[in-house]
C-alpha cells in the first residue's frame, strides 16, 4: 500500500520525478565542464581569435537566464511535461550539433541551443521541486542543485583523465558521446512518468495577475535592464562607451518597470527586490570566481590547478546531498546563508596567503562556502514568495546569472589588471612612464600597451605583460623578479574578492534582523495541510 498525495503523485512518482530533474541539470552541467576544457581546440580547428571564442563560450551562458524568466511566464500553461520534452530536444540538438558543426557559426548555434535548452531546465525543475515537496523546499532544492556540481566534477574529471591530451577538437569531441547518456537517461525517465505536479500558486488558485505583483515595478526594472545590457551587447547596440550602454539598459528598465509595475498596480515586494540586489555579489562570488579560479591558483597548484574546480564541485554536491544538517543549525534559508558568507570570507582570504597543503584546507572553507548560496537563494525565495510562482523563483536566478557576465566577470578581470600592473610600476615605474608617454602598442598595433581604464567609476592601469617586458629598455635579469610578482596578482585578486561575501554577510543579517523584528522566520504556506487530500493506493 502506497500514499497518495495532493497531486496524484505515489512515492515511487515522486522518486522518479526528482531523478529525472536532476539528470537534467547533471547534464548541463557535464557539457558546460567540457565546453569550458575545449576552447584552445576550437581556436585550433575554426582559426578564429581568443574573442570569437569567447563568444562561443558565451553563447552557451547568456541565453540561460533571458530563457528562465520568459519561460517563467508561460510554464503553467504549458505544464511540466511539455515543458522537460522541450527541454530534452534543446539538449539532444545541442549535442547534435557540436558533433557536426564544420564552422565557427554552427559551433555558435550549438552552444546556443545548449544555453536555451539549460535554461528551460532550471525555469521547470526549480518550481517542479518546490511543487513536489513543499514543507522541505530548501533541502530538496539544495539537493536539486548537487546535479550541477557533480556534472562539472564528472565533466571535468572525465575531460582531463580521457581527453586531455587531444590534439584535435575531432578527437576531443567525442566526450559528448558521455554528455549524451544522461541527456538518454532522463528523456526515457520523464516518459516514464505519467503524473505531474502544479504549482503551489496555481494550487491555491492565486490569480495570475498577482504571480506578476509578487514581481512588481522593482523587479521588472531589474530583470529588464541586465537583460537589455546582455541584449544590446549581442546585437551591437549602444556600444560607443561602457557607461551608454549601462545607462541606457538602466533608462530603458526604469521605462519598462514603470510600465509593468503600472499595469499590474504593485512595485513588488521590497524584500524581493534586495534580494535580487543581493544576488550580484552572490553569483559572482560562486560562478564568476569558479570561471577564474583555476588560473588564479595556478601559480600556487601548478599542474593539479585543473583539478580546482573537480575538487570544490566534488565537496559542493556532497554536502548539498546532506544539506539536512547546516540546515537546522542555521534555523533557516537566511542563516545558512550567512554562515556561507562567513565560510567564504575565510576561505578566499585564506586561500590569498595559504602555501603548500594548506592551500587545500583553505580551499575547502571556499567550496564550502559556495556550496549553499544558490539553493539557500532559491528555498527562501520558494519560502517567502509563493504567490510569485516560478516566476520570482527563476527570476532571482537569472539575474544572478545576468551579473556574473555584467558585474562579475569583468570585476575580477578588472582587480588582476590592476594587481598586475601596479607590480610592474613599483618595479618598473619609469620605463611605464617613458611606455605610456609614447603611447607604444602591442605587437600588431592593435592596443596601448600601458591603458588607463574604468569600471563603473573606478579607475584602474591595465598593461600588457608581455608586450612590456618585450621592449628594448627592459632589463632581462629582472625578467625572473617580475614573473614571481606577477604570478601573485591570482592571489591578491581572491584578496579583492572578499569583499563579496563581506556584502552579502551585511545584506543576509540585515534580513535576519528584519525577520527577528516581525516574528521570526516563517515560510509562506498557500495550502493548508488539512486541505490537502492523501489517500492510501491499493
Amino acid at each position: 500500500m502506497s500514499e497518495v498525495d495532493r497531486h496524484g503523485m505515489t512515492s515511487r512518482d515522486r522518486s522518479l520525478l526528482f531523478w529525472a530533474s536532476f539528470l537534467s541539470l547533471m547534464a548541463a552541467g557535464m557539457a558546460f565542464a567540457f565546453r569550458a576544457m575545449v576552447p584552445d581546440l576550437w581556436g585550433a580547428e575554426y582559426q578564429i581569435l581568443k574573442t570569437e571564442v569567447g563568444e562561443l563560450f558565451g553563447a552557451g551562458l547568456w541565453p540561460i537566464a533571458i530563457t528562465m524568466i520568459l519561460f517563467s511566464f508561460i510554464v503553467d500553461k504549458i505544464g511540466y511535461k511539455k515543458s522537460m520534452w522541450f527541454a530534452f530536444a534543446l539538449q539532444a540538438i545541442s549535442i547534435g550539433l557540436t558533433f557536426a558543426a564544420g564552422s565557427f557559426r554552427g559551433m555558435w548555434w550549438a552552444c546556443f541551443f545548449a544555453g536555451l535548452g539549460h535554461g528551460v531546465v532550471e525555469a521547470v525543475t526549480n518550481p517542479l521541486v518546490a511543487s513536489v515537496y513543499r514543507h522541505e523546499k530548501t533541502k530538496w532544492l539544495a539537493i536539486l542543485h548537487a546535479a550541477w556540481p557533480a556534472g562539472i566534477a564528472a565533466g571535468a574529471a572525465i575531460y582531463m583523465l580521457v581527453f586531455k591530451n587531444s590534439a584535435t577538437w575531432d578527437t576531443a569531441k567525442v566526450a559528448w558521446f558521455i554528455a549524451l547518456i544522461p541527456v538518454a537517461a532522463y528523456g526515457v525517465m520523464y516518459f516514464m512518468c505519467t503524473v505531474f505536479p502544479v504549482d503551489e500558486r496555481v494550487e491555491a488558485k492565486v490569480p495570475y495577475i498577482e504571480m506578476l505583483k509578487e514581481m512588481g515595478g522593482l523587479g521588472a526594472f531589474l530583470a529588464i535592464s541586465f537583460i537589455g545590457y546582455e541584449i544590446y551587447g549581442r546585437i551591437g547596440l549602444f556600444t560607443d562607451g561602457q557607461y551608454t550602454r549601462l545607462l541606457a539598459s538602466l533608462a530603458i528598465g526604469a521605462v519598462g518597470g514603470a510600465i509593468f509595475g503600472f499595469v499590474v498596480k504593485s512595485l513588488g515586494r521590497w524584500m524581493f527586490f534586495f534580494l535580487c540586489v543581493l544576488m550580484i555579489p552572490l553569483a559572482t562570488a560562486e560562478l564568476a570566481t569558479d570561471a577564474w579560479i583555476q588560473n588564479l591558483m595556478k601559480p600556487t597548484l601548478g599542474e593539479y590547478a585543473g583539478w580546482a574546480l573537480v575538487f570544490s564541485a566534488t565537496i559542493m554536491m556532497f554536502l548539498r546531498f546532506f544539506v539536512d544538517i547546516p540546515l537546522k543549525i542555521a534555523r533557516g534559508p537566511i542563516g545558512l546563508l550567512l554562515i556561507s558568507s562567513v565560510f567564504s570570507i575565510i576561505g578566499l582570504f585564506w586561500l590569498s596567503a595559504a602555501s603548500g597543503m594548506v592551500v587545500w584546507i583553505a580551499f575547502i572553507f571556499y567550496a564550502v562556502g559556495q556550496t549553499f548560496y544558490w539553493p539557500g537563494v532559491l528555498g527562501l525565495t520558494s519560502e517567502q514568495f509563493p504567490k510569485g510562482g516560478a516566476l520570482t523563483l527563476n527570476t532571482v536566478a537569472a539575474i544572478g546569472l545576468l551579473t556574473v557576465g555584467i558585474f562579475g566577470g569583468p570585476f575580477l578581470g578588472a582587480a588582476f589588471d590592476s594587481h598586475n600592473a601596479n607590480a610592474i610600476i613599483d618595479n618598473h615605474g619609469e620605463l611605464v612612464e617613458t611606455v605610456e608617454a609614447q603611447n607604444r602598442m602591442t605587437k600588431g598595433g592593435k592596443d596601448p600597451i600601458v591603458q588607463r581604464k574604468t569600471l563603473f567609476g573606478v579607475p584602474y592601469a591595465g598593461i600588457n605583460t608581455e608586450a612590456f617586458m618585450a621592449q628594448p629598455e627592459f632589463p632581462s635579469d629582472q625578467a625572473a623578479k617580475l614573473q614571481t610578482e606577477l604570478d601573485q596578482s591570482g592571489r591578491k585578486t581572491l584578496r579583492t574578492a572578499v569583499v563579496l561575501p563581506i556584502s552579502m554577510a551585511i545584506g543576509f543579517f540585515l534580513m535576519l534582523l528584519w525577520f527577528k523584528t516581525h516574528g521570526g522566520y516563517k515560510p509562506i504556506v498557500l495550502v493548508q495541510d488539512d486541505e490537502i487530500n492523501l489517500k492510501p493506493l491499493n
